[in-house]
């Protein structure tokens, strides 16, 4: 499912709301989301998961072609865990 599948998911079981409504909405919320994790703030959406970020250290790794040694800079990465009630969903 990708943006525009969603957005029309929720279109049709919100028939109050236009497409256009729900596009600004998802992207508030995307938005929303994005802005907090920059901050280094954690996102937990009840029901759904927890988005939050995490530090990876800086570390050696090879270049495949050459096999030359090389250090690979140290990065955030967004994590996400999901619920255990989503868990069970998608378990069956």
């Amino acid at each position: 499912m990708n943006k525009t599948d969603l957005i029309n998911v929720v279109a049709q079981n919100n028939p109050e709301l236009t497409k256009k409504d729900v596009a600004d909405i998802i992207s508030a919320a995307v938005d929303a989301v994005t802005i907090a994790l920059k901050e280094g703030d954690k996102v937990q959406i009840s029901g759904f998961g927890t988005f939050e970020t995490k530090e990876v250290a800086e570390r050696e790794g090879r270049n495949p072609q050459t096999g030359e040694s090389i250090k690979i800079a140290a990065s955030k990465k967004i994590s996400f865990s999901a619920f255990k009630g989503l868990k069970d969903i998608v378990n069956g």
